[in-house]
């Protein structure tokens, strides 16, 4: 029988926890499917443990950039940052292949990340999420991976996702003049700076509370799918850009945000110095963010974004990146 063309299946949970079994000599009593979007999510438990066990969408992620991945998360391991890392299976291979309806696809399995999303960091959290945050640069910053990952630089977080969200804006031309004004004032920003001179490594590129766990003060990092090249700032924003949120939302007040940040800006640096050049930027390293997975959701709408990207989340957007660029500079709180 011939299948007919698939794009993204779905790989039944019972299935999957009956190959981790066998693949990963594990004992599992229970498999569930926690996310569909980017890539497949699985929640693996076994009698004494928790696993999470994710497979990649082959339009995603190659078998080259998975590879990055897991070494990335290892050498972090190594160097003790408190991050969800890669398991082998009983062979000692990283990747598990799968032949999906669509073709080939790849697992890996990761341990599990204890605790949960902290909206509300207390000040004792912040302290941990900065110096640990700054572990992370510190061994980023010097590693060269032996697989090919992205890079985040002026082209890719602004040029490129600029001209790929064009069509989206055909019944609204006057909102894509606008972005397009505000993605050339980033550009014109960042490229007078000595880019040059600016930290690099690679980055996680979306530190926002969703993607770290804590169990009481214990940290753990995870979610590095879209880990790559770029200056190291880009994380330093993102986690800004939280608080960003919560007073653009009327969670917080601004000095409260601005305190909040200066306990994390603060403990990072006791680990790792950061320029005022670095933080007086970041409203242009942000903007790059917020247009880097813009872009990415125009590019994935089929398999991910069909949900919610409409001409209103759109707008909205636009709406939201205005603001941004007018929220005032983030100044340092001193005692």
């Amino acid at each position: 029988m011939n299948i007919f063309p698939t794009q993204y299946s779905v790989l039944k949970a019972s299935a999957v926890g009956d190959h981790i079994a066998v693949q990963y000599n594990l004992k599992v009593i229970s498999c569930k499917l926690l996310i569909h979007n980017v890539s497949d999510t699985y929640v693996v438990e076994t009698e004494n443990s928790k696993y999470i066990f994710k497979i990649y969408r082959s339009s995603h992620r190659s078998e080259e950039e998975i590879k990055g991945e897991a070494q990335l998360l290892n050498l972090l391991k190594e160097s003790d940052v408190s991050v969800s890392h890669t398991i082998p299976d009983s062979k000692g291979n990283m990747l598990t292949p799968f032949t999906a309806a669509e073709g080939e696809r790849f697992g890996m399995l990761f341990t599990y990340a204890e605790g949960e999303p902290e909206y509300n960091l207390t000040d004792s959290q912040l302290e941990t999420l900065g110096t640990e945050m700054a572990k992370f640069h510190n061994v980023s910053a010097t590693i060269q991976l032996d697989y090919s990952r992205a890079e985040f630089n002026i082209d890719t977080t602004l040029r490129h996702p600029l001209a790929v969200v064009k069509p989206a804006f055909k019944n609204m031309p006057e909102e894509y003049i606008v972005l397009t004004e505000l993605a050339n004032k980033a550009i014109t920003e960042l490229e007078k700076l000595p880019l040059d001179k600016l930290p690099t490594g690679y980055c996680q590129f979306d530190f926002l509370p969703k993607n770290f766990h804590f169990f009481g003060d214990k940290l753990t990092f995870f979610d590095f799918d879209f880990a790559g090249k770029g200056y190291l700032i880009y994380d330093i924003t993102t986690f800004y850009i939280h608080y960003f949120f919560d007073v653009s939302l009327g969670k917080r007040t601004r000095e409260d945000a601005d305190r909040c940040f200066s306990i994390f800006l603060n403990a990072y640096k006791t680990i790792r110095p950061v320029s005022d050049l670095e933080i007086n930027n970041m409203k242009w390293f942000g903007f790059g963010f917020w247009m880097f997975y813009f872009g990415f959701q125009h590019e994935n709408f089929d398999d991910w974004s069909n949900t919610f990207y409409t001409d209103r989340f759109v707008k909205e957007r636009v709406n939201i990146l205005r603001k941004w660029i007018e929220y005032k500079p983030f100044t340092a709180l001193t005692d």
